[in-house]
């Protein structure tokens, strides 16, 4: 039996566990352990990758306005290329749905307004719309494509070059606390000790938190699908904003030279590895054949991946009520790698002071409204 001892221990290495452990190697040691065999096997390699400001409850907004400032000027090293490229996104409602712009309208943060544009306007921004598929359509010029896999290997990197441990293939079967140490077991019989254990294991985070014997969060994956296709050049310019149904929440954006298109399901799942099932990619391809002029003669690719959110929506990042040294980083939904930066910031600012800093609750973010007591309290 191998024993391996830190002071922080991180279950999960997608990008929210690699943004908190890179955070906590400045300064202590930090094994990080993975259950797959790469880091970022699930939700993390499986983003649609855009910043939308503008997406989720005020506090998300929040801890997003939080983690741009990193990403606009990340640290010398961190990426060989910037993070952010320029995109913007079209919403669009159908008629009888037209005063679904004005709410989103009113919903955006005043830092990133909105602007309404003309349904024609709209179909020369997108010229693969149908024209008597939209009544109603407001831009937002502040999303923006995010190299979701850069931020990534940048928080590994980061977490190398301080010299944390990563652990992979270590899927954790058993945890225990005893001496003022957490002892996680892998199915291989390893074991890993820390006085701390932050739970960064995704969909699974429930799980480990049963396993150590705690209340659950009520977290519910969700799976989504998405699918790729060839895209037109006369119908798919290469600088067309990411499209929106404002109504149903399908959407469909450029990417790489094709066309990455999903209904915005959030389909209940247990924790698994998620594959696409063939009724939800042939209903992407309904609502492209019926809302634009494309016609799809062949996915490319597909794929699904898993969200998982807590009864509110909003992150779950705190020390747990009912444990010593238990902390929660969990329930990102769709919106982990926009949160990663910020959140990582929120983690070690819990763990070694006990407070989040003046810079972040500055910006509305306090940890009452991520405390993992708000959901546990609700499960009762």
């Amino acid at each position: 039996m191998n024993i391996h001892r830190s002071d922080f221990l991180v279950i999960g290495a997608g990008i929210s566990g690699a943004a908190a452990a890179a955070q906590l190697a400045d300064g202590g040691t930090v094994t990080m352990i993975e259950m797959e065999e790469r880091p970022g096997y699930h939700s993390t390699g499986r983003s649609a990758a855009l910043y939308t400001p503008n997406y989720g409850p005020a506090i998300v907004r929040a801890v997003i306005s939080a983690s741009v400032e990193f990403y606009r000027d990340p640290p010398t090293g961190f990426t060989e290329h910037p993070i952010f490229s320029p995109r913007q996104a079209l919403t669009f409602v159908g008629a009888g749905e037209e005063g679904r712009i004005d709410e989103f309208m009113q919903a955006a943060t005043p830092a990133t307004p909105m602007q309404e544009i003309s349904p024609a306007h709209a179909c020369e921004l997108a010229p693969l719309l149908r024209r008597e598929a939209v009544a109603r359509a407001a831009l937002d010029p502040h999303v923006m494509d995010m190299d979701a896999h850069a931020i990534h290997l940048g928080y590994l990197k980061m977490f190398k070059a301080r010299g944390g441990n990563l652990a992979t293939d270590q899927r954790i079967v058993g945890l225990d606390r005893s001496g003022g140490l957490w002892r996680a077991t892998s199915a291989g019989g390893d074991v890993f000790e820390a006085p701390i254990m932050i739970n960064a294991a995704g969909a699974w985070a429930d799980e480990i938190g049963r396993m150590a014997g705690l209340a659950p969060i009520g977290l519910q994956p969700k799976r989504r699908t998405a699918i790729i296709i060839a895209g037109d050049p006369a119908l798919t310019p290469h600088n067309m904003p990411a499209i929106d149904d404002g109504v149903t929440e399908a959407y469909v954006k450029p990417d790489a030279g094709k066309l990455m298109a999903s209904l915005g399901d959030a389909t209940p799942s247990p924790a698994c590895d998620a594959q696409p099932e063939d009724i939800d990619m042939a209903m992407i391809v309904d609502w492209l054949e019926r809302t634009s002029h494309l016609t799809v003669r062949r996915i490319e690719h597909s794929w699904a991946g898993l969200r998982s959110f807590v009864a509110d929506d909003c992150p779950v990042v705190g020390f747990d009520p009912g444990s010593d040294g238990f902390f929660w980083l969990a329930g990102q939904g769709g919106y982990g790698i926009m949160l990663a930066s910020a959140l990582g910031r929120i983690t070690s600012d819990l763990i070694r002071s006990g407070s989040i800093s003046a810079a972040l609750t500055d910006k509305g973010i306090s940890e009452s409204a991520l405390s993992p007591a708000r959901c546990q309290t609700a499960m009762l």
